[in-house]
């Protein structure tokens, strides 16, 4: 179905030659401008271009679902899987993000440099922004620059998020959008100028969205969001960036469904949540106000550029990030009945980037140290639930002292150009030190929940460091053509804690009868790393822009579910995850635009992704014959393309999504279909009326054929078995209309 609809879609592009044109006419060579979509990109002080930067045209293609998630403005980006169950990707963490089949909680996001990421989930925050605030956004899948602050590490990649700093002109944007499932945004953002002749500059935005989930009861939102730009040239050498943005929005979740109820979507595909509490705690726990999330993120950037002389440049970057969450799960068993478990978050993260870049003839080069202390505390509070409508508390269900976490980081880059050879390398040392915890456990003296100590649950201090190499080099035989090939070692430093903390909880007397201690199965957690190369050729000819890329990469020590026999759970050996698996990929990107005119450009970016399991996995006892099969949620195809189509103040963008056939555990038993959704954006654009800059209005058709599709697989990449799906939106209207004055 896929390569009809592209065939078809290329077929109309290519016949659409200007009327009385006759084939065999030799015409001038002509070639025809258009807006881009994605461009490549480099760091500052780099030679070869090892990213790729989605423009502010390519951000507007993402439409109102883009507007509060990174992910979704990205998701056009070859290499790129994303997925929400919402309409408006308004649900924060019920989403899914791949990059080259790595999950996105395992890459990077920065705003220039500086690291956005949170625990538990481990990863970035990529709900906590307005997309109208940035001016770009680049994706790095391969090599990654050694001044993006990784935080976590950056085997999914990294993101850069460039800002709309505060203009040189006052300006005021005004938009108000409203959709089906009660759909409600308004952002509004205010750019002071140029002020008085210290020529200070501001800007602040601020956004309200709010919506009905699509099915069950509950609704998403209200989300506010506030962000804050502030520019301070200080004489010709020293420039002063100020940054912040705070995001808060609670919603109720989606119910994810099991791989029986995904066969027969006819009948399950709107089961969500209950929403009436009947008094029975049996079937009460899946009441929606015990499955809520809520989230408040506080950030506080600061840049500050000083030039030292034509050559030399001193940056600096301070920034303090705040985090705090309680999310609510009901569970069928909590101590033995059915019940509520609370997570809470509170998370603080301070640190500095400091670097010097120099210029000596032509080489260039970059020296920086990134350094970082995180106080993460993360727990849960358990509750059963009473025939009463309310809940009794029960104590902590995972707690323990943490200290505080730290990040040092130097990184060397160089790079140069010889005639038409550019070349660049680079170092980066990632060393993080892990805070020793003390453990407690509930114990009800009297009936009442008290922690008392545990020293079993202790956890020592740990140190885990990195070296992370980087190397590129390109070619370029004219203006049109040019050939690179790139290297980088990417990490993710341990992760997905309170699994192993909530096994150890629930079968303690076990592993101490076995003489096993929490501390012992973290010995078994590593970092995991990648091996990662790109051979590519980026090829601009007359009308058209393709660069065809293709990606090697190895994994080692992947968090992978073992089999320990010592312990027995339910007569069956117990399980847990160790840094112990393999795997290996190869894949081919292909992305293309083709400029026919300057009203219309047709966009295609396909991916192959082979990535496999290198090897053989063991669970409760079990060998799985796993070698050589894919990756669990992993699809070989995925594809977006679409056309840009403009006729005088109006602009149609039709869009296709296709997320190929993908599986839901290791031995394919569980088997996803593909599917493809088509979009559709509708505008009228006029510029100059009045006072007015810019007048605009959209009509959005998201999923125009209300195609049922599965749309997150919610399970680790070694799964076995427990797997849980949720659904994609249905048919969507949106509407929304925009003032720039």
């Amino acid at each position: 179905m896929i390569y009809l609809i592209v065939f078809i879609l290329v077929f109309l592009c290519f016949d659409s030659a200007p009327a009385g044109q006759q084939n065999d006419t030799k015409l001038p060579e002509v070639v025809v401008t258009g807006e881009k979509i994605m461009t490549p990109t480099k760091q500052t002080g780099e030679t070869v271009y090892t990213g790729t930067e989605l423009t502010t045209k390519g951000l507007e293609l993402s439409g109102e679902r883009g507007k509060t998630n990174i992910y979704e403005a990205i998701s056009i980006l070859p290499g790129v899987v994303f997925e929400s169950p919402d309409s408006n990707n308004l649900a924060t963490e019920q989403t899914n993000i791949r990059v080259r089949g790595i999950r996105g909680y395992l890459g990077a996001m920065t705003v220039e440099g500086i690291p956005n990421y949170g625990g538990n989930p481990m990863g970035p925050r990529a709900y906590i922004y307005d997309l109208e605030n940035f001016e770009s956004i680049s994706l790095y899948k391969g090599a990654v620059p050694g001044d993006l602050g990784v935080g976590v590490g950056n085997r999914g990649g990294a993101i850069e998020l460039r800002p709309l700093w505060a203009d040189e002109k006052f300006g005021l944007k005004l938009s108000q959008s409203v959709g089906s499932f009660e759909y409600k945004r308004t952002f509004l953002r205010l750019d002071s100028g140029t002020i008085g002749s210290v020529q200070t500059r501001l800007s602040l935005s601020y956004s309200f969205t709010e919506q009905d989930k699509w099915k069950g009861p509950g609704d998403i939102g209200p989300r506010n969001n506030f962000n804050f730009t502030f520019v301070q040239p200080v004489g010709e050498t020293i420039e002063i960036k100020l940054w912040a943005n705070f995001n808060e929005i609670k919603h109720y979740k989606y119910r994810s469904l099991s791989y029986k109820e995904i066969k027969d979507l006819d009948n399950f595909y709107r089961l969500d949540f209950n929403k009436s509490f009947t008094g029975t705690p049996a079937d009460d726990y899946l009441y929606y106000k015990y499955n809520w999330e809520r989230h408040k993120n506080r950030d506080f950037y600061g840049f500050i550029n000083v030039k030292v002389s034509d050559s030399i440049k001193l940056i600096f970057k301070p920034y303090i990030s705040k985090e705090d969450a309680k999310i609510k799960d009901g569970s069928e068993s909590i101590q033995g009945k059915p019940g509520v478990q609370e997570r809470i978050r509170d998370i603080e993260r301070k640190g500095l980037i400091s670097e010097i870049a120099f210029e000596l003839g032509n080489i260039k080069a970059s020296l920086g140290y990134h350094y970082e202390s995180a106080d993460m505390n993360i727990y849960t509070e358990n509750y059963w639930i009473n025939n009463e409508a309310n809940l009794t508390y029960r104590g902590y269900g995972v707690f323990t002292t943490t200290e505080t976490n730290y990040i040092n980081s130097p990184y060397l880059k160089i790079a140069g150009t010889i005639e038409k050879i550019n070349w660049q390398m680079g170092i980066k040392y990632f060393k993080f030190k892990d805070s020793e915890s003390k453990g407690y456990v509930t114990e009800y003296p009297g009936g009442i929940p008290t922690l008392v100590r545990a020293p079993d649950l202790d956890r020592k201090s740990r140190i885990y460091d990195i070296w992370l190499p980087t190397a590129g080099l390109s070619y370029s035989f004219d203006d049109s053509v040019e050939v690179y090939i790139s290297y980088g070692k990417n990490f993710i430093r341990p992760y997905a804690y309170m699994p192993l903390l909530s096994l150890y909880n629930r079968l303690r007397p076990n592993f101490q009868a076995a003489g096993i201690t929490l501390n012992d199965l973290f010995e078994g957690y590593n970092i995991e790393r990648s091996y990662n190369v790109d051979f590519g050729v980026r090829i601009i000819k007359d009308i058209i822009e393709i660069t065809p890329t293709l990606f090697l990469s190895k994994h080692k020590n992947l968090l992978t579910t073992v089999s320990d026999p010592r312990v027995l759970d339910s007569g069956k050996s117990v399980n847990y995850q160790q840094n112990l698996g393999k795997a290996k990929g190869y894949g081919l990107e292909l992305p293309m635009n083709v400029f026919l005119s300057n009203g219309l450009t047709f966009y295609l970016n396909p991916t192959y992704n082979h990535l496999t399991y290198d090897g053989d996995i063991t669970y409760q006892g079990q060998t799985f014959s796993t070698d050589g099969k894919q990756v669990v949620d992993v699809p070989r195809w995925s594809a977006t393309s679409g056309l840009i189509i403009k006729y005088k103040d109006f602009e149609i963008i039709p869009q296709l999504r296709y997320i190929g056939k993908r599986y839901g555990n290791v031995e394919h038993k569980e088997k996803v279909a593909s599917y493809q959704v088509f979009d559709l954006k509708l505008s009228y654009i006029k510029e100059k009326i009045g006072t007015l800059k810019t007048l605009k209005a959209s009509i959005e058709l998201d999923n125009i054929f209300d195609k049922k599709y599965v749309s997150v697989i919610n399970a680790m990449d070694n799964a076995v078995s427990g797997t849980t799906y949720y659904v994609g939106a249905p048919f969507t209207v949106k509407g929304s209309i925009s003032f720039t004055f």
